[in-house]
């Protein structure tokens, strides 16, 4: 499916918001809830020692759906019964290692390890979870926990050019490889028919699907949904059930979405789950699937991205891939970014502009050819403002590189949240100089996106207008040329950037 640019952001956020979302809440898992205005910081711990910045089973079990759903095997972005058994032998393999597995994902998956021991075969099949997951439910009478809605995003992804009714069937599909109960196959597919309108859209509509369900079934939905709106997520003691976790996500977003708008109500939605308390992790990382929808890759601060990790070894980048390459529904193309090894500007003119910021000698402002510079500067943290490909910052630590999506246009429609991308690269740079780093900051050529970053940071740390910050950078930058609509944001209501 061809994206529009913005359509494109909100795909990539899905699961880096799922993942912020997760990590955000794994050092509060299974705490109380905590009193409003408790600051919640990706501290890590929690009862499983997860490191900070780390994401939990949630987004572990999330990663291997994406990636089957993204194989040949998957016939182009379906949940067929070939990438379905992809996912469940990666599941099986990740829970061999996991700090955490959900105790009824652990025991489906060993009992369907036996199911196929039973057959002769060494690996499990689709076939295998799902038999083991209906008999689970047939033997207990319910398996309604939170395990299949926290992973259920990717799937929404996948079906962005589809029927909606189908991602509906095929999300309780997915659901019922370990949780078979019928509520929480309906959540698992209303909140992916609510994640596809949100890419599409840009809108949050968790009431999207309900006209998918039976007249009864609708009804039900409906009314724990104007439950949640009515609510706060601490008042959903029993998140661990797939209901009040889907309560809990929307009431979070529900709740902050009352007084914030735009990445500040992800941020402010993320922070309501967390502090509502018990299955912190899971409920934040199930509003951050429809969060990064709606607001996009864009919208999740830096702050958050740096340092998230997990299994199976990914970062942020990789998560971002996966998001697009899904959306896109044509697989993984490694000549193209993301994917790419370089992306190349040889058409772009000169690249090679490099000078010391007038405000801060530890502070360099370049073009994109300037990278090649980063060694023997001693450089070792780079603020990057365009598109690079995976090996284009060879010298420097994953958590010295910051990457933003500014697209240098001044139409407001080609950036989805131009002023905060622009505040948070500003940020960035502050972060990085406050730990002693060298830091590179660059765009293309060095004419719009980096002397306005430039500027903001010069305004902070001169204690002058970023106007006047931008003046001093032209005597040392003469091309610097913000376009308009960057212009424009540094005149507006100056007091407001410092």
């Amino acid at each position: 499916m061809k994206l529009t640019p913005l359509q494109n952001d909100r795909a990539a956020g899905v699961l880096v918001a799922l993942a912020a979302g997760d990590a955000l809440g794994a050092g509060y898992e299974f705490g109380a809830p905590l009193p409003d205005g408790a600051e919640v910081t990706m501290k890590g711990g929690g009862p499983f020692r997860f490191a900070p910045a780390e994401w939990t089973d949630d987004t572990s079990m999330a990663i291997p759906i994406a990636q089957a759903l993204l194989a040949p095997a998957s016939d182009a972005g379906s949940s067929s019964p070939a990438a379905l058994t992809m996912v469940v032998r990666a599941w099986t393999a990740w829970a061999g290692e996991a700090k955490d597995v959900g105790a009824q994902t652990s025991s489906v998956i060993a009992a369907a390890r036996r199911l196929a021991a039973a057959a002769g075969r060494s690996k499990v099949h689709a076939a295998d979870f799902s038999a083991a997951a209906a008999d689970f439910h047939a033997r207990t009478g319910r398996s309604t926990g939170n395990g299949s809605l926290m992973r259920t995003a990717p799937l929404a992804l996948a079906y962005l050019d589809r029927d909606p009714a189908e991602l509906m069937a095929q999300a309780g599909v997915l659901s019922a490889l370990t949780h078979a109960d019928p509520d929480a196959q309906e959540a698992c597919g209303l909140w992916c028919v609510a994640i596809r309108a949100a890419v599409l859209t840009g809108r949050l509509d968790v009431r999207a699907g309900l006209p998918l369900l039976s007249a009864d079934r609708a009804a039900v939905w409906r009314e724990r949904i104007e439950v949640a709106e009515r609510s706060r997520p601490r008042d959903f003691t029993r998140n661990g059930w797939v209901v009040e976790a889907f309560q809990g996500a929307w009431s979070a977003i529900h709740y902050a979405g009352l007084w914030v708008s735009g990445p500040a109500h992800l941020r402010a939605a993320l922070e309501e789950a967390v502090r509502g308390g018990r299955d912190t992790d899971t409920v934040s990382a199930i509003a951050g699937g429809l969060l990064g929808a709606a607001y996009g890759y864009t919208a999740v601060p830096f702050q958050w991205r740096r340092r998230l990790h997990g299994w199976p070894g990914l970062r942020v980048r990789e998560l971002m891939m996966l998001g697009m390459e899904l959306g896109r529904g044509e697989g993984r193309r490694p000549a193209s970014w993301p994917r790419a090894e370089r992306q190349d500007y040889s058409r772009w003119g000169r690249t090679d502009a490099l000078v010391q910021h007038p405000h801060d000698d530890g502070v360099w402002l370049g073009g994109v050819g300037s990278l090649e510079r980063v060694a023997e500067l001693g450089i070792d943290a780079v603020v990057s403002l365009c598109r690079l490909g995976t090996s284009d910052v060879p010298d420097v630590a994953p958590d010295g590189h910051a990457t933003f999506w500014l697209v240098d246009s001044p139409d407001e429609d080609d950036n989805a949240h131009a002023a905060f991308v622009l505040r948070d690269a500003a940020a960035a740079v502050e972060r990085f100089r406050a730990e002693g780093k060298t830091v590179l900051l660059h765009c293309v050529r060095a004419e719009s996106r980096t002397p306005t970053v430039g500027s903001l940071y010069g305004a902070k740390v001169a204690g002058i207008s970023p106007l006047e910050a931008l003046n001093d950078l032209r005597r040392v930058l003469p091309d610097a040329d913000p376009n308009p609509l960057f212009l424009r944001l540094l005149e507006e209501d100056e007091p407001a950037w410092r």
